[in-house]
């Protein structure tokens, strides 16, 4: 696949810090190769085999279920970060008694199903998730999200400002729709940056102010997309000055399905995307390191 210059993987520059890219595993779901879904080990493989460091799914339920991925994931070198979405402190706990019962998950992505919880209610809740993080030793990520606690982007700078053990995986394409900026304005720039200096992990999807998630073109032409590409860079600057130590960013391209993903009606009445989610997760991958690697 030809992609623009900046967008081909470069060498990975030597750094005691490292970008880890991990797939989605709902980015995955009704994706179509010669005409057939893959396997869960296809599946693995290609994740493998394509550069990605892990895959970003959900903690695996006891039993055969969590044997099956710790052996896929062994057997490919692979990472695993999972998804959670608790609605109270006492969610978020059973929540992580279940992740640390499996074992070897590398963050904990949260989603917090409490749109209407605001103020001290929200402070007081997002701190106490926020303390788990040394209880259970998993790094706990907070997504900014529509639909969630975090849906308001004000709102959400001020936990930030508020709450300084609060980590974040930044999903800026939230609030590019919520707050329909075709074009972002300076405020909203200043709120980013604030939320880009808290975030652990990043999540890649475009909205352009109207659609969730908009084709970004295989070889990345979309002209959202460099501006998207500094929100990431600056937050990667940002992890990177914020952990001299080193560690590792998490970064996970997440194209979901339709309804996420744009379709349009077939005559044998099947909806099509509009574009190729493999390819654009990919596009995304290289992206994100060639951005990495440009940091100085």
């Amino acid at each position: 696949m030809e992609v623009r210059a900046e967008l081909r993987h470069q060498p990975i520059t030597k750094h005691t810090s490292t970008l880890d890219i991990h797939m989605s595993w709902w980015g995955m779901s009704n994706l179509l190769f010669d005409g057939r879904e893959l396997t869960m080990e296809e599946q693995f493989r290609l994740i493998a085999d394509s550069g990605f460091q892990g895959i970003d799914a959900f903690t695996p339920e006891p039993g055969e279920s969590a044997e099956q991925w710790r052996a896929l994931l062994e057997q490919y070198g692979l990472a695993l970060s999972v998804n959670v979405y608790p609605t109270s402190l006492d969610d978020m706990k059973a929540a992580l008694d279940r992740a640390a019962a499996y074992g070897s998950i590398k963050a904990v992505n949260v989603q917090v199903m409490t749109p209407f919880v605001i103020g001290e209610a929200a402070v007081t809740l997002l701190s106490g998730i926020a303390s788990l993080a040394d209880e259970y030793k998993l790094p706990i990520n907070i997504e900014t999200h529509r639909g969630t606690i975090t849906q308001d982007l004000i709102r959400t700078a001020e936990y930030v400002e508020r709450i300084p053990n609060l980590r974040l995986t930044a999903d800026l394409s939230h609030y590019v729709l919520a707050g329909e900026m075709l074009n972002v304005p300076e405020q909203a720039e200043a709120y980013f940056q604030l939320l880009l200096s808290r975030a652990d992990c990043i999540h890649a999807r475009l909205s352009n102010g109207e659609q969730i998630q908009v084709d970004i073109g295989t070889d990345g032409s979309h002209p959202m997309l460099d501006r998207y590409g500094q929100w990431w860079k600056d937050g990667m600057r940002s992890w990177r000055q914020s952990h001299p130590e080193g560690g590792s960013l998490l970064f996970i391209p997440e194209l979901g399905p339709p309804p996420y993903a744009i379709t349009i009606d077939e005559p044998s009445s099947r909806k099509r995307e509009i574009s190729d989610r493999w390819e654009q997760s990919l596009t995304l991958m290289r992206y994100a390191r060639s951005l990495w690697d440009s940091i100085e």
